[in-house]
Parts: structure tokens; sequence; C-alpha cells
């Protein structure tokens, strides 16, 4: 009995053990995972659902390449039939008024089986070979819509990463402006003590940093937001934890500036352009296509059969299967398709027209988007350059003005318009730069240099 005590005292123990390491794992902190921005678009380009689809779209089209070559390949078929017989067939033969001669004539047997073997190869299908080359137009096409969702996906995602990056230094400035207030409110409470301070200061003091609270509550939401955005971007989970170690800083990227050598990029390399350009030759093919209705079609054919019939006494083995063969070419050519083959040429006409009409309206709608981007992209170095002087004459006019208030021979008011002017300062700063990363995405993907990129880092 002692012994059983003690092995069920351990199991017991040992229970409990168990129990309080799975319970210390649970409670652990799950630690976040920094990433880069060149993390974020890889895990987005890994994750994304929108590529996942475009591949599916790319692999379809290279089965219908397979089965557009199956008009042009041997169509080979076999079948094999069995047939028991139920009832006898019988055929009635007129009476000759002999005694014994037959009026009933058994023509089935009680078994039979038939088999054959067809072999059909085209010749000459001119309509089969245009749907081959149509076919491998479509593959080119799967190809730049892969890479043009490819493009749009880095974009996404990039945009959404400055999102939560310029949030979370709006964030920044904030608490860093309500810091600032908090100091002055200490100074104004013991320069109020001294008498040098009037009472209303100190509430002016009090205000300032009460004030601050909502535009402080609206950034805390402002970078839950983009971080959520950002997440679903990147096709991960929205409890997932995630920590962004990049910074919103100039990059070191050349763009052309001159509107005709930045349209001339766009035409040479954006996947959408490429793509409507490939359809205005698919749909080409279909004008071949159709008209190639007009010529015969030409095919060799053999077939190769046997059958046998058997009753129930005599075996399968014993049975006899009589083979037969045969070979010819068959010569098809329409002569009147009711304007069908017509109707379908000027069909395939006014799609490819459709198709050169939209290829010209992308084409205006890319150059009046390359000049906005490139405009926009000036725009915003320019404010940076100004910008960037500004933030340290903001920062010098703060230091004196709260040197002046601290002395006692500047105001309240002084000082509330240098740290108004510093914060607006920095946040023109910050805009600027985030305005200027988005403005270089956005360049980027117009010119069509997301492809080129992907393809460097693949």
């Amino acid at each position: 009995m002692n012994r059983i005590r003690a092995i069920l005292l351990f199991l017991l123990l040992v229970v409990l053990c168990t129990a309080t390491s799975f319970r210390h794992a649970a409670a652990a902190p799950v630690e976040p995972k920094s990433i880069t921005l060149d993390e974020a678009v890889r895990i987005g380009l890994e994750r994304s659902r929108s590529l996942q689809i475009a591949r599916l779209d790319r692999d379809m089209a290279g089965q219908k390449i397979r089965q557009t070559w199956s008009e042009v390949l041997p169509q080979i078929t076999s079948s094999f039939t069995y047939t028991r017989t139920l009832k006898p067939t019988v055929l009635l033969l007129p009476d000759q008024g002999f005694p014994g001669f037959p009026t009933k004539l058994e023509t089935s047997s009680d078994n039979a089986g038939h088999a054959t073997l067809d072999v059909r190869q085209p010749l000459f299908n001119l309509s089969a070979l245009a749907g081959i080359n149509a076919a491998g137009i479509v593959r080119k096409m799967s190809e730049e819509a892969y890479r043009n969702t490819q493009a749009a996906v880095v974009a996404d995602i990039k945009i959404s990463y400055f999102d939560a990056l310029i949030s979370k230094d709006q964030l920044h400035l904030i608490e860093q402006s309500i810091a600032r207030w908090e100091e002055s409110r200490r100074d104004t409470r013991a320069m109020f003590r001294q008498g040098v301070a009037a009472d209303i200061d100190t509430l002016k003091a009090f205000l300032s940093v009460e004030n601050l609270r909502p535009d402080l509550i609206q950034a805390q939401s402002r970078v839950a937001i983009t971080m959520t955005k950002l997440k679903n971007a990147m096709g991960l989970p929205a409890d997932s934890s995630v920590v962004l170690s990049g910074k919103l800083e100039l990059s070191s990227k050349s763009y052309p500036l001159d509107i005709a050598a930045a349209y001339q990029e766009a035409l040479d390399s954006r996947p959408d352009l490429r793509m409507l350009d490939l359809q205005v030759k698919a749909e080409g093919e279909k004008i071949n296509a159709a008209r190639a209705e007009h010529f015969p079609v030409i095919s060799a054919f053999g077939k190769l059969e046997t059958q046998t019939a058997f009753n129930d006494k005599t075996r399968p083995s014993d049975s006899v299967w009589p083979a037969s063969s045969s070979v010819g070419l068959q010569f098809t050519l329409p002569i009147f398709t009711g304007f069908r083959i017509s109707s379908q040429v000027e069909q395939a006409r006014i799609a490819q027209l459709q198709t050169r009409t939209r290829l010209e309206d992308l084409k205006a709608n890319v150059r009046a988007e390359i000049e906005v981007r490139v405009l926009n992209y000036k725009e915003a170095q320019k404010r940076i350059e100004v910008q960037s002087a500004t933030i340290s004459v903001a920062e010098r006019s703060y230091k004196i003005s709260l040197l002046r208030f601290k002395e006692g021979i500047g105001s309240r008011l002084e000082l509330t318009d240098a740290e108004l002017q510093l914060n607006k300062a920095k946040t023109n700063y910050l805009q600027a730069v985030y305005d200027y990363l988005v403005a270089g995405t956005q360049l980027d993907k117009a010119l069509g240099r997301m492809r080129v990129e992907l393809a460097s880092k693949g």
C-alpha cells in the first residue's frame, strides 16, 4: 500500500508541474516581430491572396495552351461493347408448303462483343494553328497581369507601411508637445509661488496640456488603425504582433523629371500597357482563326475493329474474333454557312478595334498620371528643403522664448506661439517626407519600375 501511495503522489506531482509549466507558457508575452519595409513587402508577396488568384490565372492560361494543341495532335479512341441476348432475334420466313421447312430462324447468339480502335490525325487546319498562336499570346498576357498585380500589391504595402510610420511619428510629436507643456506648467507653478507669474498663467499652462489630450487620443487611434491596415495588406492575422523597424527617411532613388522621358519609360515597362498591346495581337489571331474557317480541313483516319458472337454452350476462348481495318482521308470545305464565318470575322475586327481604342485611352491616362506623379514628387522635394531649415529656426525660437519666460521678460503668449510654430514645423517636415515617399512609390508604379525592382530582389 505504501508503494502504491508513493506512486500516486509522484504522478500527482508530475501533473501539477506540467499544468504549472503550461500556465506559465500561456501567460508568457508574445515577442512582437520587428519588420523592415523590404521584409513587409516580402511577407506580403508570399501571403497576398490577390497574387494567389493571379498565379492561378497564369496556370490556367498554361493549361489552355495545352488544350489548343489538342486540335493538331492525333486523337485516339477505343470502345468495347458487350451484348447479352435475353430473347433471341427471330427472322420470319415465308411458308413454302414443305413439311418440316422452318418458318422461324433465330439470327442472334447468346453473347456478342464488338471492339474498335479509331485514330484521327489533322493534316491541314489553319483555324487550329491560329488558336495555338492566340493561346501563346494569352499566356504572355497572364504573365503581365501577374506582374501588374505584383506591382499593385507592393505599392499598397509600401503606402500602408508609410501610413503606419507617420501615424507613429505624429503620436510622438504630440507626446513631445505635451512633455514641453508639462515642463512649462511646472515652471509656471514655481514662478507663481515666487510671485513672478500670475494665476492666469498657471491656468493657461494647464489648459495647454489638457487641450492636447484629444489629439493624443486621436493619434493613438490612428496608430492602431494604420497597423491593422498594414497587417491586412501583408496578409497577416489581425491579432499578430508587429513592430516597425523602418523610419520615414529620404531615399537615394533617382527619377526622370522630364515628362517625355518618364512617359517613354512607362511605355516600355508598364505591365498593363504591355498586356493591352498583347491583347491587340491576340485579337488579330482571332481574326485569322475566323478567316481560316473558309479553308478546308484535311484529316487522316484509321480504324481497326473486331467482333464475335457465341452461344452459352461455347467457351469464350473458343469463339472467333475476325478483325477488319481501314484507312482514309477526310476533306471538309464549308460552302455556305449562312454568313456565320463572315460575321465572326467582322466581330473579331470590331473587338480588335475596341482593344486598340482602350490601349490609346490607357496611354493618354498614363501620360497624365506620369505628369501628376512627377509634379507631386517635385513638390514634396521642395517642401522638404524648406521645412528642413524651418525646423532649426523654430527650435531656436522656442528655446529663446522659454528662456525669456523663465527670466520674467517674456510673455506666456510669446512662449505659446513659439511652441505652436515648432510643432507645426516638425509636423510639416514629417508630412513632406511622407508625401515624398508616397509620391516616389506611386511614381515607381506609374513608371513600371515595380517589376524591375522585384526582378532584382528575386
